[in-house]
């Protein structure tokens, strides 16, 4: 039973945009400063030195630590699979979502290695199953065929939306320093390139992977049933809700809600593959503030992933040729984020180290690095 409060309505979630602020300026600052006087080249640490600045921006404290983080796992299936598109039965997204609590999928295996929490919400998923793990915010019981008619109502995309905000919410209270986001859904590739082809106006063509692996002719299928639909219900480019309704999905949406409520509780917050992508751009199209709250993860093997991160501005972490979705990058990325404390709270100063950094001045004059 679905134990989602119905009362959220479009207004809500403009009150929780509007609380959003952008990252604290006055807290990069001194960040910036710190790292710059630690003791080694500038800019030798790259990406760890910017990680390091940003998480500061967000916490708006210098000295960060992550000992407590997060996957939040958005779980549900998807109507158009009714077309045979799927690379697998939508039953697997229920026994996926179970089995996530056993720590023996690919995403939950590397989050037990590396000590990460995870949290399995259902937001939609069609198949019965039995685990008092999972935690059942059901808007309903998968989306409706977008091959045919609008994959959800707009209503039904804030619901799910406002399950993400609870999540994030609930993350807060419980002392979580940093969250992932990751999903479970057979036929979520379709809604995602469905909803990027839309946002950016590429073709569907330059959007549409072949997700967890079909046919040639499966394949083709699939890019004419995402054109066919965005020409049948004409979402709106400018209307991200519009868009999430017609061609989109119950995960998506309530991803897209834990990049809000991240940003709207100073949270930082990682991108997992494609779909979680395409979560995050609708979040922050929706509010463009939440970017000062993301942290890229691996660059995902679908086509498209790099459209989707380019349009937020982010650059990918790793490369790993890494398709699987779940929230698999997420680990790795805290791991990431855990060394970035580790470099700004641990190195020494120049001058903590008794050493003259005047040897640098022509370095820091010409932006050399």
């Amino acid at each position: 039973m679905s134990t989602i409060v119905n009362a959220f309505r479009e207004a809500d979630l403009k009150a929780v945009i509007n609380k959003i602020k952008p990252a604290d300026d006055r807290a990069v600052e001194l960040a910036t400063k710190r790292q710059d006087a630690l003791v080694k080249p500038p800019g030798s640490l790259g990406k760890l030195e910017e990680a390091s600045i940003k998480l500061a921006g967000i916490t708006g404290k210098v000295n960060n630590e992550i000992k407590k983080a997060r996957i939040v796992v958005m779980c549900a299936d998807n109507g158009v699979c009714e077309e045979g598109i799927g690379s697998a039965p939508i039953s697997v997204t229920a026994a996926q979502a179970v089995n996530m609590n056993k720590a023996i999928t690919g995403m939950s295996s590397i989050a037990k290695a590396f000590g990460s929490e995870i949290r399995v919400v259902d937001v939609g998923i069609a198949t019965p199953y039995e685990c008092d793990d999972v935690i059942k915010r059901v808007v309903r019981k998968g989306t409706r065929n977008l091959a045919k008619e609008p994959a959800l109502t707009r209503a039904e995309v804030i619901k799910a939306i406002s399950v993400g905000l609870e999540m994030a919410k609930k993350a807060k209270q419980e002392g979580v320093d940093v969250l992932g986001t990751g999903e479970m859904g057979i036929g979520n590739t379709t809604t995602s390139s469905a909803i990027l082809s839309v946002l950016t106006g590429l073709s569907v063509e330059e959007v549409t992977g072949r997700g967890g692996g079909i046919t040639d002719s499966n394949f083709l299928k699939k890019k004419q049933i995402i054109e066919q639909a965005i020409a049948m219900h004409k979402p709106n480019p400018d209307d991200v809700l519009d868009v999430m309704a017609k061609v989109g999905g119950l995960d998506i949406a309530g991803m897209c809600g834990v990049f809000l409520g991240a940003a709207r509780e100073r949270i930082p917050v990682v991108i997992d593959g494609f779909i979680s992508v395409v979560s995050a751009l609708c979040a922050y199209r929706l509010c463009p503030a939440v970017r000062d709250y993301l942290f890229p993860s691996h660059a995902s093997y679908e086509i498209g992933y790099s459209a989707a991160i380019k349009e937020l501005g982010l650059a990918p972490y790793f490369a790993l040729d890494m398709r699987l979705g779940e929230g698999s990058g997420c680990p790795l990325t805290f791991a990431v984020l855990h060394a970035a404390c580790a470099v700004m709270n641990g190195m020494e100063t120049f001058a903590g180290a008794e050493i003259n950094d005047d040897y640098l001045e022509e370095i820091r004059e010409k932006d050399s690095y």
